[in-house]
């Protein structure tokens, strides 16, 4: 067998087609596909369900799992991976953003022009680096769903991917135009500052202890510092690998709103009843008024809903690099 049919075996490129780049640039999928033959094997899934089969099959033969997407492409089919492998390591993993942010790969350094990024991974030498990883189980009423990722957030994290969202999802210009306006309507107590920061009534339960308030303006944990547009809540996420960074927090949108400066520069935001640190586990319980018996989370950018949620840490990931 020679080393070139055991390179396009073992390595393997999954494109996401609904990634805002690739929608925006249909032609760059054909690029994609002609930069990687001979040199891996590109699987376009159009559907949860075709990522979820194919994961099943690259969980057993697959060296390196390329991921042409965005955060919510990326930890979808890692999370894919991770249930396919039943407790085996995961292959390598390498993103190549063509999403809307693409956040956790601006964390890894792995940002750029997508081509530019395949080329190098696949034509040059690689090294792998290990990096940690969030394991989120959210239950709903007769079910549960483990994901792997790398942000989570409810509160004004889950209310602002709404209000994004309302707004056609405008990338990372339109974010950080968004933020802005938060911020300086916090001042005043305006309608978009209290639409976003406004305690959320749930429960947040930390080292075997539940936490007094029972409304939360902010919960977020993460393994990667800069949650976008330059917000560094979690400074100290990847410290341990076995805990992750919690920063929560109860203060009222006029309260909350004028600490984002202090959010930009990596420090505590401080606060009555303000969490801020590394923990291996923690659980929010969201009240029964809210949206389909559970109340709204993200995770890397995906909006979900759930009556609890238990967040730990996940798998150490080996991510490639170019050499």
């Amino acid at each position: 067998m020679s080393r070139r049919y055991i390179a396009l075996v073992q390595l393997d490129l999954i494109v996401n087609p609904h990634a805002r780049r690739l929608r925006q640039q249909p032609a760059l999928v054909a690029a994609l596909q002609r930069l990687s033959t001979g040199r891996a094997r590109v699987h376009i899934t159009s559907s949860v369900a075709e990522l979820e089969a194919l994961c099943a099959q690259l969980a057993r033969r697959s060296r390196l799992v390329l991921f042409a997407g965005g955060d919510g492409s990326l930890m979808a089919g890692v999370s894919a991976l991770a249930r396919h492998c039943e407790g085996r390591p995961l292959p390598a993993i390498a993103p190549i953003s063509v999403g809307t942010a693409g956040t956790v790969a601006r964390n890894w350094g792995m940002h750029g022009q997508p081509l530019q990024r395949l080329r190098r991974l696949l034509c040059g030498s690689r090294r792998l680096l290990q990096k940690p990883s969030l394991k989120v189980v959210a239950r709903h009423a007769d079910a549960s769903h483990t994901s792997i990722g790398f942000i989570f957030g409810t509160g004004l994290v889950a209310h602002f991917i709404e209000l994004y969202n309302s707004r056609g999802a405008p990338g990372y210009a339109g974010a950080a135009k968004l933020v802005a306006r938060i911020f300086v309507e916090s001042f005043a107590n305006g309608a978009m500052a209290r639409r976003v920061l406004t305690p959320l009534a749930c429960r947040l339960e930390t080292d075997g202890a539940l936490l007094p308030a029972p409304a939360w303006s902010l919960i977020c944990a993460s393994v990667v510092t800069n949650l976008g547009v330059g917000m560094r809540l979690t400074y100290r996420a990847g410290e341990d690998a076995t805990r992750p960074h919690l920063v929560a927090s109860s203060l009222p949108p006029r309260r909350l709103g004028p600490r984002a400066p202090w959010v930009l520069a990596g420090r505590r935001i401080g606060g009555a009843g303000h969490v801020d640190q590394l923990t291996p586990r923690f659980r929010v319980t969201f009240d029964d008024h809210h949206h389909d018996g559970g109340g709204p989370f993200v995770l890397d950018g995906e909006l979900m809903h759930a009556r609890d949620v238990e967040v730990s840490a996940g798998p150490l990931l080996s991510l490639a690099v170019p050499a």
